[in-house]
């Protein structure tokens, strides 16, 4: 078979591998579509704070079911699938407690260990979730839309609150989207105009803050809340600047969430302010089982059209071209998807 093989940062190219064996309690899966992430642009940019190279990368994806055991979750040869990409060890403080997401082990498809963008790839039967009927295109989607369902949830959101979420890119649009599926009004900010209008716009949230200069930052903040400050501030790009930025547009008492990864540290920061706000701060890493499950019913119903953050597709073997063209227009382009299925 042939996969995408990220050989360094920068480098993508489209190579020939063995085809993977099911071994006892796995399936073959067939890829259909795959998205790249922030973190696989990252690793491309050599700014992925986990990746090793070469790496085949990808974890948002959709497969169809090629080869599977007998199995207690109904799943078989045909069926339109996705799967969680976060492999746990089992045996650390966080998994024996429950909180496999933080496992101390962990590691994600495509950053620590091989990923998905290959045309089969195995997967552990227990990682696998039935789609139900989505369309494949947007059963690709529901990976990132965990990450920020997650991140919402950290905060516990609630009807009426004001949401701030800083970073206009896929995690922090959708993040945007489940606050205002929460009831919130949800302030969308971003350093990228087109970006920016286009979320703001597309999913109908309550404003919108062009981040062009900490002024124009602070007065924007102050002109969305009288002056308050937000309830809940979402950190979703990875920066240090934006990470302030949440603090700082944090009112007393409120909680912030950091689900954006970066290599670089914060310096010269005022942490007593933390105190002075009595700030309740929260990371946010990967996802759970109950985020899938709970997501995918949530799209299905009709809740989110998923596919409108979808502003780029290309040919799988074209990912090497998509990639370059993402890095280069990343403040234009939003979710970047690959076809498998051409």
């Amino acid at each position: 078979m042939k996969a995408i093989l990220m050989k360094e940062p920068g480098k993508v190219v489209i190579e020939e591998m063995a085809k993977p064996v099911p071994k006892e309690g796995e399936a073959l899966l067939r890829l259909l579509y795959g998205g790249i992430c922030g973190s696989d642009l990252g690793s491309y940019r050599g700014a992925n704070a986990y990746v090793s190279y070469p790496r085949v990368p990808g974890h948002e994806f959709s497969a169809e079911i090629v080869e599977i055991g007998q199995n207690d979750r109904g799943l078989k040869p045909g069926m339109i699938v996705t799967c969680n990409p976060y492999f746990n060890c089992g045996g650390c403080y966080s998994c024996r407690r429950g909180l496999v997401n933080a496992c101390t082990d962990n590691q994600t498809m495509g950053v620590q260990r091989e990923g998905a963008f290959a045309e089969y790839i195995t997967m552990p039967v227990e990682r696998i979730y039935d789609g139900k009927g989505l369309d494949p295109k947007t059963l690709a989607l529901i990976e990132p839309f965990c990450i920020s369902y997650h991140g919402v949830s950290r905060a516990d959101v609630k009807p009426g609150e004001r949401v701030l979420v800083v970073g206009a890119g896929t995690i922090g649009v959708l993040a945007a989207v489940a606050a205002k599926a929460k009831g919130a009004e949800v302030t969308i900010c971003d350093v990228a105009p087109d970006k920016l209008d286009y979320a703001y716009q597309t999913f109908g949230l309550a404003h919108k803050l062009l981040n062009e200069s900490p002024e124009a930052f602070e007065k924007g903040v102050a002109e969305l809340t009288d002056g308050d400050g937000f309830d809940v501030t979402i950190e979703a790009v990875g920066m240090p600047e934006t990470f302030q930025n949440c603090i700082d547009a944090a009112c007393f008492g409120a909680r912030v969430v950091l689900i954006g990864v970066s290599k670089r540290n914060i310096d010269d920061f005022f942490f007593t302010i933390i105190q002075k706000k009595e700030l309740n701060i929260f990371g946010s890493r990967n996802a759970m089982q109950k985020d899938f499950i709970e997501l995918i019913d949530l799209v299905k119903a009709g809740g989110v059209d998923l596919e409108k953050i979808v502003t780029n597709t290309y040919r799988w073997t074209d990912a090497p071209r998509a990639f370059e063209e993402f890095s280069a227009n990343a403040g234009r382009m939003l979710k970047v998807v690959l076809d498998f299925t051409v």
